[in-house]
């Protein structure tokens, strides 16, 4: 069922590419999708989603873990090929969309295993490697935390943190604390998508090191509604 002001289900969303879309799909305003284009020239459209603390904004989502195998392989052989070059030791993947990409960039960058952060706690983990995170589209502050047993594993190596979506940039503030505390050298922050850009902001304030070290395959605006134009249009974040 349709939902109002131009949202729908998700169920037929990132499931294929296209390699061409009609003009009226690719300007605003948008009804329903947002499209977004690859390097290789290629398109995928993204829900739009209204956003829960106001209906009259929206972003475009993208939900790996209900992505084709044949998008997030794709998707993840762009990540790897933005970060090849930073001679990466081990990949971590948070939660819970980044899960679903790390396995692929890990094994693409020839390694033999991955490091998944979580927000379970488990009896055996240690708060001090855990941290509070938050997210535009969650509704509560969350802990995420890495399995002190997998410390050894990020100890002084060269650490790729990956992660589906940088949007406010808190997610990724949190996690580069916990590879702080485990030692970890952070040389890479991968993508698939950036919201937005108020994460700039962010990291800027927090983690300034990390700036220059995030890389996307691609971007999608915040939107507002337009009751004069039937359907959202990109605005600056608020």
């Amino acid at each position: 069922m349709t939902r109002s002001n131009h949202t729908e289900p998700t169920t037929h969303f990132w499931q294929q590419f296209h390699d061409h879309l009609p003009a009226v799909e690719t300007q605003a305003p948008y009804r329903f999708a947002f499209p977004v284009q690859l390097p290789d020239g290629r398109w995928l459209k993204l829900p739009i989603r209204q956003r829960a603390d106001d209906s009259e904004r929206a972003v475009a989502s993208f939900i790996a873990n209900h992505a084709a195998f044949t998008v997030i392989d794709a998707l993840a052989g762009h990540m790897v090929a933005q970060v090849r070059d930073l001679a990466v030791d081990v990949v971590v993947g948070l939660p819970t969309l980044g899960l679903a990409l790390a396995p692929p960039i890990a094994r693409a960058l020839g390694q033999d295993r991955f490091v998944p952060f979580g927000t379970s706690r488990k009896f055996w983990y240690d708060d001090a490697f855990s941290a509070q995170a938050a997210s535009i589209t969650t509704t509560a502050v969350r802990p995420i935390y890495v399995d002190p047993n997998l410390i050894p594993l990020l100890a002084g190596r060269r650490v790729l943190l990956v992660d589906d979506t940088i949007s406010s940039g808190a997610t990724a503030v949190a996690a580069l604390a916990v590879l702080r505390a485990a030692g970890a050298v952070v040389v890479g922050l991968a993508f698939a998508m950036s919201q937005g850009q108020h994460w700039r902001g962010l990291l800027a304030a927090q983690a300034p090191d990390a700036l220059e070290k995030v890389s996307f395959v691609f971007q999608s605006p915040h939107l507002a509604f337009s009751r004069a134009d039937d359907g959202w249009i990109p605005v600056a974040p608020r």
